[in-house]
């Protein structure tokens, strides 16, 4: 075991503090990264806080993470000393199941293992549990590591590692390209990125936020139209429109409205996770054979072809680099939207 410094929080309602965490011994498979930068993800919210229930204490979050390689196992060969590297929301997954193999391992039918807060063997990590980006180094294998491009600086890159991937995943699923009709509802850390990433696809973007707040924004992002959800109207002249909405929200929605802005074989995406169920009519979706569904992240493969995209398109995350003893106020103004539109650590800081 190699001790990492971290920054990890005790309870639900405890404030982060400066510690030290297990990594493992580095082995054959794996890689030892310096990490860089760690973005914050509103997942990290729900889990230090236990929102969603199960976190195991003490926690260090983080999924969104840039760094260079500072050391590889005797059998790696896709990575070397020096190369710009990320790490995204997976570190394992059983490799075998039909997912997995076919490079969904998001998927995974064995159980993915994500970056943290995810049960490990106890020879792993102290207290079995894996812990993530907001600390200097982590050790990961090598096939769940990709490479950050050349092109992207590593601060703007990392946010990509969790909200690029999960915005690119349907994108691309879904076909998006030119003459399709795309909708995002909110622009917030995901998804300013979906704009970009949507209308880089030749989409035509439409923004769906409660105000015209980050218009402007939205409209250099790439959006050809933006509406405010809190108008009546918007709902009535865009019935019938969207090829694809991409929910970002978790947020309860009064989702009947929204499913109504689909057109012919439209999809409605959820990608945030609200509260409450999602309950949707019948005759909405059997009349213009509309659908509802989910998406989670994307594969390692993937995840790989969108920083690749991202880079070619010079696309990347809004941020605002914060210093690690900020956490605590970072997370109460991403609950108050009062971020444009992704924080950034520095791990430096630690």
């Amino acid at each position: 075991m190699t001790l990492a410094a971290a920054y990890s929080v005790d309870s639900p309602t405890g404030t982060f503090g400066k510690t030290t965490v297990d990594r493992r011994e580095l082995g054959p498979d794996d890689v030892l990264i310096d990490i860089k930068f760690a973005g914050i993800c509103h997942s990290d919210i729900h889990t230090a806080r236990d929102e969603w229930g199960g976190t195991s204490y003490p926690c260090v979050p983080g999924h969104e993470i840039a760094g260079i390689v500072a050391a590889v196992g005797s059998e790696v060969t896709s990575y070397s000393v020096g190369d710009r590297v990320g790490v995204g929301c997976l570190v394992d997954s059983c490799g075998r199941c039909v997912n997995c193999l076919a490079g969904d391992q998001q998927y995974c039918l064995n159980g993915a293992i994500w970056t943290y807060n995810s049960r490990v063997p106890e020879s792993q990590q102290r207290g079995g549990v894996t812990m993530g980006g907001y600390s200097t180094q982590i050790v990961v294998s090598q096939n769940f590591v990709v490479r950050i491009p050349d092109a992207m600086d590593l601060a703007h890159a990392a946010p990509l590692l969790c909200a690029g991937i999960t915005l690119f995943s349907p994108l691309r699923h879904w076909n998006t390209q030119p003459g399709k009709q795309v909708a995002i509802i909110g622009m917030g850390g995901l998804g300013h990125v979906g704009v970009k990433i949507a209308a880089a696809m030749g989409a035509e973007v439409t923004v769906l936020s409660q105000t015209l707040s980050k218009q402007e924004d939205g409209l250099r992002f790439g959006a050809s139209h933006y509406y405010a959800t809190s108008d009546p109207a918007t709902f009535k002249e865009l019935r019938g429109r969207f090829d694809l909405i991409l929910n970002t929200v978790s947020a309860d929605l009064p989702i009947q409205h929204y499913v109504r802005l689909l057109g012919l074989d439209g999809t409605l995406v959820y990608l945030g996770l609200p509260p409450a169920p999602v309950t949707v009519p019948a005759s909405l979706l059997t009349n213009s054979r509309r659908s509802v569904a989910g998406s989670m992240i994307g594969g390692i493969p993937q995840t790989q072809e969108m920083l690749d995209f991202c880079a070619a398109h010079g696309i990347t995350a809004e941020i605002e680099v914060i210093s690690a003893d900020r956490i605590d106020e970072a997370y109460d103004r991403v609950l108050r939207s009062d971020v444009r539109y992704r924080f950034v650590i520095d791990i430096s800081t630690i």
